[in-house]
């Protein structure tokens, strides 16, 4: 998953992979940053997809006050783009302008006190189901079935098996771009169906959810039922992005796929499943365009036969290849 992107890129000496090299500056603007960087760094290994080129410049703040130290010193107009695990994302193949955070394993960490987990951005889904589960807090098991991290999980207020986000979250930690750190309780942020209206230039590093009492036995039945579920019907094994469509009121998306005639449908090494025909596959070897242009073929067909005009959940950016 990816939280947000933003705004056009900054020129100056162009480097070998067609960017302009900004590492420099970046290091100059920020000198006691701790995290790293690296310039024209691949993205295609941080994606589930593992399609994609590659960054201007990837940053790894090493917490959120190193996040927050860095953000305002970078130079006006840059792109912006935060990166999590790279799930319900396809990056394109002219790869990314600007400054790409990526929120590792320092985001990672999941504490538990009483009925309340907080989470950082880095932090997986299925991690905090888990810890939740052996804790004895009901209410978060449906994260179990969300791939991803939190951060994505706020931003697009992720949802599965009966439940969302917005049901569990008390609270969230966030950096803006200006570099001031914030806590933003849940009823202010917005949350609708696969949305969150947050600026776009809030990065979030932190969640703290609250569940309710349970009994880990039956948490922890739920959890196993919900991965055989998944098991069963989604593509878990296969290089996916997770769901592609939003589904439309009234109806879920794989259906008007299916009805449209689009499984098992090709273009190029891309192919809509044949187990849900609401994931999109990389048989091997496909491109970023290929992917994203089989949605947008999916999506033709299906405007063509249903009327139904289906949204992107899956998050694209980038520069096409050129």
């Amino acid at each position: 998953m990816t939280q947000q992107a933003s705004s056009s890129p900054a020129a100056t000496e162009s480097s070998p992979a067609g960017f302009p090299d900004i590492a420099g500056a970046v290091r100059a603007a920020a000198p006691d940053f701790r995290g790293q960087v690296e310039a024209n760094a691949r993205l295609a290994e941080l994606t589930w997809f593992r399609v994609g080129g590659p960054a201007q410049l990837l940053v790894q703040p090493a917490d959120a006050p190193d996040l927050a130290y860095l953000l305002p010193r970078l130079p006006a107009g840059l792109p912006l783009t935060v990166l999590g695990l790279g799930s319900n994302l396809i990056v394109r193949d002219g790869g990314v302008p600007g400054v790409v955070v990526r929120l590792g394993k320092a985001f990672g960490a999941i504490a538990v006190s009483g009925l309340r987990v907080t989470a950082g951005a880095g932090a997986a889904d299925v991690k905090v189901a888990r810890a939740a589960g052996e804790a004895g807090i009901a209410g978060m098991s449906f994260l179990r079935g969300i791939p991803g991290a939190v951060g994505g999980a706020l931003r697009m207020n992720a949802g599965a098996y009966g439940g969302e986000v917005k049901d569990i979250l008390l609270e969230a930690e966030a950096v803006t771009r200006g570099g001031e750190i914030l806590r933003i309780p849940a009823a202010d942020l917005g949350f609708t169906y696969r949305h969150c209206a947050a600026a776009d230039d809030v990065i979030f590093t932190q969640a703290v959810f609250e569940g309710r009492p349970g009994d880990r036995a039956v948490i922890a039945a739920e959890m196993d039922e919900i991965t055989r579920s998944r098991e069963a019907t989604q593509p878990v094994k296969s290089r996916t992005g997770g769901s592609t469509f939003k589904n439309p009121p009234g109806t879920s998306a794989w259906k008007l796929v299916d009805a449209a005639g689009c499984r098992g449908l090709t273009i190029g090494r891309a192919q809509v499943s044949e187990l849900h025909t609401n994931f999109l596959l990389n048989l091997g070897g496909a491109t970023a365009a290929e992917i994203e242009g089989l949605g947008e073929e999916v999506r033709r067909r299906v405007k063509a036969h249903a009327g139904v005009t289906l949204e992107w959940e899956i998050k694209r950016i980038g520069l096409p290849a050129g």
